[in-house]
Protein backbone atom coordinates (compact mmCIF):
# COMPACT_ATOMS: atom_id res chain seq x y z
CA UNK A 1 0.00 0.00 0.00
CA UNK A 2 1.55 3.64 -0.83
CA UNK A 3 0.71 6.84 -1.04
CA UNK A 4 -0.16 6.83 -5.23
CA UNK A 5 -2.57 4.16 -4.34
CA UNK A 6 -4.29 5.90 -1.59
CA UNK A 7 -4.76 8.92 -3.91
CA UNK A 8 -6.60 6.75 -6.70
CA UNK A 9 -8.85 5.37 -4.05
CA UNK A 10 -9.71 8.61 -2.40
CA UNK A 11 -10.22 10.20 -5.97
CA UNK A 12 -12.40 7.19 -7.27
CA UNK A 13 -14.05 7.26 -3.78
CA UNK A 14 -15.22 11.13 -4.06
CA UNK A 15 -15.94 11.19 -7.34
CA UNK A 16 -17.94 7.80 -7.88
CA UNK A 17 -16.03 6.87 -11.01
CA UNK A 18 -13.19 5.81 -12.72
CA UNK A 19 -12.86 8.43 -15.50
CA UNK A 20 -13.80 11.49 -13.74
CA UNK A 21 -11.08 9.93 -10.88
CA UNK A 22 -8.60 9.81 -14.00
CA UNK A 23 -8.91 13.24 -14.72
CA UNK A 24 -8.97 14.45 -11.35
CA UNK A 25 -5.59 13.14 -10.53
CA UNK A 26 -4.37 13.18 -14.46
CA UNK A 27 -3.08 9.72 -15.12
CA UNK A 28 -4.87 7.42 -17.83
CA UNK A 29 -7.75 5.17 -16.35
CA UNK A 30 -6.34 1.99 -16.66
CA UNK A 31 -3.77 2.89 -14.64
CA UNK A 32 -5.97 4.40 -11.93
CA UNK A 33 -8.04 0.73 -12.26
CA UNK A 34 -4.62 -0.91 -11.98
CA UNK A 35 -3.82 -0.03 -9.11
CA UNK A 36 -6.69 -0.30 -7.46
CA UNK A 37 -7.00 -3.87 -8.27
CA UNK A 38 -3.45 -4.26 -7.05
CA UNK A 39 -4.47 -2.96 -3.68
CA UNK A 40 -7.92 -4.64 -3.23
CA UNK A 41 -5.33 -7.86 -3.27
CA UNK A 42 -3.18 -6.50 -1.06
CA UNK A 43 -5.68 -6.02 1.29
CA UNK A 44 -7.48 -8.99 0.36
CA UNK A 45 -10.95 -7.56 0.01
CA UNK A 46 -12.86 -5.98 -2.91
CA UNK A 47 -13.00 -2.04 -2.27
CA UNK A 48 -15.74 -1.08 -4.87
CA UNK A 49 -18.81 -1.95 -5.95
CA UNK A 50 -19.03 -1.69 -9.76
CA UNK A 51 -21.62 -0.70 -11.91
CA UNK A 52 -21.04 0.44 -15.65
CA UNK A 53 -22.21 3.86 -14.66
CA UNK A 54 -21.25 4.69 -11.44
CA UNK A 55 -19.23 2.72 -8.88
CA UNK A 56 -19.39 2.98 -4.75
CA UNK A 57 -17.69 2.06 -1.84
CA UNK A 58 -17.87 -1.58 -0.09
CA UNK A 59 -17.98 -2.31 3.81
CA UNK A 60 -13.91 -2.56 3.15
CA UNK A 61 -14.10 0.31 1.24
CA UNK A 62 -15.72 2.53 3.61
CA UNK A 63 -13.47 1.77 6.85
CA UNK A 64 -10.26 2.32 4.81
CA UNK A 65 -11.37 5.60 3.37
CA UNK A 66 -11.07 7.37 6.35
CA UNK A 67 -7.59 6.11 7.02
CA UNK A 68 -6.33 6.94 3.28
CA UNK A 69 -7.62 10.45 3.46
CA UNK A 70 -5.59 10.80 7.36
CA UNK A 71 -2.35 8.75 5.46
CA UNK A 72 -2.69 11.50 2.49
CA UNK A 73 -3.46 14.71 4.99
CA UNK A 74 -0.76 13.55 6.94
CA UNK A 75 2.32 13.23 3.91
CA UNK A 76 0.83 16.96 2.85
CA UNK A 77 1.30 17.88 6.61
CA UNK A 78 5.49 16.24 5.92
CA UNK A 79 5.91 18.22 2.89
CA UNK A 80 4.56 21.51 4.52
CA UNK A 81 6.81 21.06 7.35
CA UNK A 82 9.90 20.51 5.37
CA UNK A 83 9.20 23.10 3.34
CA UNK A 84 8.40 25.52 6.41
CA UNK A 85 12.41 25.10 7.75
CA UNK A 86 13.04 26.86 4.42
CA UNK A 87 11.40 29.91 6.13
CA UNK A 88 8.57 29.95 4.08
CA UNK A 89 5.01 28.89 4.39
CA UNK A 90 4.07 26.53 1.52
CA UNK A 91 1.35 23.83 0.93
CA UNK A 92 -2.80 24.51 1.45
CA UNK A 93 -4.62 25.83 4.66
CA UNK A 94 -7.97 24.12 4.93
CA UNK A 95 -10.35 25.66 7.23
CA UNK A 96 -14.28 24.46 8.30
CA UNK A 97 -17.16 26.43 9.59
CA UNK A 98 -20.55 25.74 11.27
CA UNK A 99 -22.49 28.12 9.98
CA UNK A 100 -21.78 31.80 7.39
CA UNK A 101 -18.42 32.90 7.21
CA UNK A 102 -18.51 35.92 9.50
CA UNK A 103 -16.37 39.04 9.28
CA UNK A 104 -13.89 38.32 11.65
CA UNK A 105 -13.01 34.83 9.97
CA UNK A 106 -13.08 36.36 6.39
CA UNK A 107 -10.53 39.49 7.71
CA UNK A 108 -8.31 36.78 9.84
CA UNK A 109 -7.99 34.79 5.98
CA UNK A 110 -7.59 38.12 4.33
CA UNK A 111 -4.69 38.85 6.56
CA UNK A 112 -3.66 35.26 7.00
CA UNK A 113 -3.27 35.47 2.71
CA UNK A 114 -1.37 38.67 2.69
CA UNK A 115 1.42 37.44 5.12
CA UNK A 116 1.60 34.23 3.50
CA UNK A 117 0.84 34.38 -0.27
CA UNK A 118 2.03 30.94 -1.07
CA UNK A 119 -0.55 29.20 0.76
CA UNK A 120 -3.72 27.85 -1.15
CA UNK A 121 -6.75 28.17 1.64
CA UNK A 122 -9.75 25.97 1.28
CA UNK A 123 -12.92 26.76 3.14
CA UNK A 124 -15.69 24.44 3.83
CA UNK A 125 -19.03 24.62 5.37
CA UNK A 126 -20.41 21.85 7.37
CA UNK A 127 -22.51 20.81 10.44
CA UNK A 128 -20.79 20.91 14.14
CA UNK A 129 -20.26 17.28 14.34
CA UNK A 130 -18.75 16.24 10.88
CA UNK A 131 -16.54 19.22 11.09
CA UNK A 132 -14.80 17.82 14.71
CA UNK A 133 -14.91 14.85 13.12
CA UNK A 134 -12.63 16.08 10.05
CA UNK A 135 -10.48 18.07 12.88
CA UNK A 136 -9.60 14.59 14.63
CA UNK A 137 -8.80 12.96 11.32
CA UNK A 138 -6.57 15.54 10.18
CA UNK A 139 -8.93 16.65 6.88
CA UNK A 140 -8.89 20.29 8.05
CA UNK A 141 -6.74 21.90 9.96
CA UNK A 142 -8.84 24.16 12.42
CA UNK A 143 -12.94 25.06 12.09
CA UNK A 144 -14.41 27.63 13.83
CA UNK A 145 -17.67 25.64 16.03
CA UNK A 146 -20.19 25.78 18.27
CA UNK A 147 -18.78 24.38 22.25
CA UNK A 148 -20.91 22.52 24.53
CA UNK A 149 -23.93 21.05 22.75
CA UNK A 150 -21.26 17.77 21.65
CA UNK A 151 -18.02 16.32 23.17
CA UNK A 152 -15.08 16.97 21.70
CA UNK A 153 -12.73 14.22 20.12
CA UNK A 154 -10.05 13.09 22.25
CA UNK A 155 -7.45 14.39 20.36
CA UNK A 156 -9.17 17.75 19.51
CA UNK A 157 -8.28 20.89 21.32
CA UNK A 158 -10.57 24.13 21.19
CA UNK A 159 -10.23 27.73 22.68
CA UNK A 160 -13.45 30.04 23.03
CA UNK A 161 -13.49 33.17 20.68
CA UNK A 162 -17.45 34.49 21.44
CA UNK A 163 -20.04 34.09 23.53
CA UNK A 164 -23.97 34.82 22.17
CA UNK A 165 -27.26 34.82 23.78
CA UNK A 166 -29.87 32.51 21.96
CA UNK A 167 -33.66 34.29 21.38
CA UNK A 168 -36.57 33.14 20.68
CA UNK A 169 -37.90 34.09 17.29
CA UNK A 170 -41.75 34.04 16.49
CA UNK A 171 -44.33 35.41 14.35
CA UNK A 172 -45.18 38.83 15.05
CA UNK A 173 -48.89 37.72 15.40
CA UNK A 174 -47.84 34.39 18.05
CA UNK A 175 -49.32 33.92 21.06
CA UNK A 176 -46.23 34.43 22.46
CA UNK A 177 -45.01 37.49 20.58
CA UNK A 178 -46.19 40.17 23.49
CA UNK A 179 -43.96 38.65 25.83
CA UNK A 180 -40.23 40.09 26.57
CA UNK A 181 -38.89 36.68 28.29
CA UNK A 182 -39.83 33.19 27.78
CA UNK A 183 -38.64 30.32 29.17
CA UNK A 184 -38.01 26.85 27.34
CA UNK A 185 -40.46 25.04 29.33
CA UNK A 186 -43.31 27.67 28.03
CA UNK A 187 -42.08 26.14 24.59
CA UNK A 188 -42.75 22.23 25.24
CA UNK A 189 -46.72 22.50 23.00
CA UNK A 190 -45.15 24.67 20.47
CA UNK A 191 -43.51 23.30 17.16
CA UNK A 192 -40.34 24.72 16.71
CA UNK A 193 -37.84 25.43 13.67
CA UNK A 194 -34.46 23.60 14.05
CA UNK A 195 -31.26 23.61 11.93
CA UNK A 196 -30.34 20.02 10.35
CA UNK A 197 -28.84 17.08 12.42
CA UNK A 198 -25.38 17.24 13.42
CA UNK A 199 -25.62 20.82 13.87
CA UNK A 200 -23.89 21.96 17.60
CA UNK A 201 -27.18 24.67 18.06
CA UNK A 202 -30.06 21.87 17.03
CA UNK A 203 -27.98 19.64 19.88
CA UNK A 204 -27.97 22.46 22.70
CA UNK A 205 -31.40 23.44 22.22
CA UNK A 206 -32.24 19.53 22.19
CA UNK A 207 -30.23 19.05 25.15
CA UNK A 208 -31.71 21.80 27.13
CA UNK A 209 -35.31 20.29 26.60
CA UNK A 210 -34.16 17.04 27.41
CA UNK A 211 -33.04 18.25 31.10
CA UNK A 212 -36.77 19.27 31.53
CA UNK A 213 -38.07 16.31 30.51
CA UNK A 214 -39.45 16.94 27.00
CA UNK A 215 -38.14 16.34 23.24
CA UNK A 216 -39.07 19.26 21.27
CA UNK A 217 -41.86 19.35 18.62
CA UNK A 218 -39.66 19.26 15.31
CA UNK A 219 -41.81 21.49 13.01
CA UNK A 220 -39.52 21.66 9.88
CA UNK A 221 -35.69 22.24 9.72
CA UNK A 222 -32.85 24.18 7.45
CA UNK A 223 -29.46 24.08 6.83
CA UNK A 224 -29.35 27.95 7.43
CA UNK A 225 -29.84 29.96 10.55
CA UNK A 226 -31.81 32.87 8.76
CA UNK A 227 -34.14 30.26 7.51
CA UNK A 228 -35.20 29.53 10.35
CA UNK A 229 -36.30 33.13 10.93
CA UNK A 230 -37.77 33.82 7.76
CA UNK A 231 -40.10 30.96 8.61
CA UNK A 232 -40.19 31.76 12.05
CA UNK A 233 -41.96 34.79 10.79
CA UNK A 234 -44.30 33.73 8.76
CA UNK A 235 -45.84 31.80 11.45
CA UNK A 236 -44.34 27.81 10.41
CA UNK A 237 -43.19 27.73 14.23
CA UNK A 238 -40.82 29.09 16.71
CA UNK A 239 -37.16 28.87 16.62
CA UNK A 240 -34.50 29.14 19.04
CA UNK A 241 -31.31 31.28 17.27
CA UNK A 242 -28.16 33.25 18.22
CA UNK A 243 -29.38 37.18 18.63
CA UNK A 244 -27.38 38.23 15.61
CA UNK A 245 -29.06 35.87 13.36
CA UNK A 246 -32.55 37.62 14.54
CA UNK A 247 -32.00 41.26 13.15
CA UNK A 248 -35.50 42.63 12.62
CA UNK A 249 -37.04 39.74 13.37
CA UNK A 250 -39.56 39.59 16.53
CA UNK A 251 -37.56 38.00 19.50
CA UNK A 252 -38.41 37.57 23.05
CA UNK A 253 -35.69 36.68 25.79
CA UNK A 254 -35.29 33.23 26.60
CA UNK A 255 -34.77 32.90 30.55
CA UNK A 256 -35.01 29.49 32.42
CA UNK A 257 -32.37 28.30 31.13
CA UNK A 258 -30.63 31.22 29.76
CA UNK A 259 -28.71 29.35 26.54
CA UNK A 260 -25.47 30.48 25.38
CA UNK A 261 -23.78 30.12 21.70
CA UNK A 262 -19.84 29.57 22.37
CA UNK A 263 -17.89 29.94 19.53
CA UNK A 264 -14.40 28.10 19.13
CA UNK A 265 -11.53 27.53 17.37
CA UNK A 266 -10.63 23.82 17.23
CA UNK A 267 -7.92 21.91 16.05
CA UNK A 268 -5.82 18.52 16.66
CA UNK A 269 -2.82 18.18 18.96
CA UNK A 270 -1.82 15.53 16.57
CA UNK A 271 -2.00 16.66 12.93
CA UNK A 272 -2.21 20.55 12.45
CA UNK A 273 0.10 21.71 9.71
CA UNK A 274 2.24 24.70 9.49
CA UNK A 275 -0.09 26.59 7.80
CA UNK A 276 -2.85 25.42 10.40
CA UNK A 277 -0.67 26.42 13.44
CA UNK A 278 0.19 29.91 11.70
CA UNK A 279 -3.55 30.50 11.55
CA UNK A 280 -4.48 29.68 14.48
CA UNK A 281 -1.64 32.13 15.92
CA UNK A 282 -3.14 34.64 14.04
CA UNK A 283 -6.53 34.06 14.52
CA UNK A 284 -6.89 33.67 18.06
CA UNK A 285 -5.06 36.90 18.04
CA UNK A 286 -7.41 38.79 15.74
CA UNK A 287 -10.72 36.63 17.02
CA UNK A 288 -10.24 38.64 20.46
CA UNK A 289 -9.36 41.80 19.65
CA UNK A 290 -12.43 42.14 17.75
CA UNK A 291 -14.99 40.54 20.33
Amino acid sequence: MDLRQLSYFVAVAEDGQFTRAANRVSVAQPAVSAQIRRLERELGEPLFHRDPRAVTLTLAGEALLPHARAALAAAERGRDTIASLRGMLTGRLRIGVAGPVDHRLAETLGEFHRRHPAIEIAVSQEQNEPLLLAVAQGEIDAAVVGLGAQPLPPAVEASEVATEPLVVCVDAEHELAGRETVTLADLREHPMLMLAQGSGLRALVANACRELGFAPRVAGETAELRSLVELAGVGLGVAIVPRSAAAGATTLRLTRPELWRRTALAWSREAVSPAGRAFLALAEERFRAQG
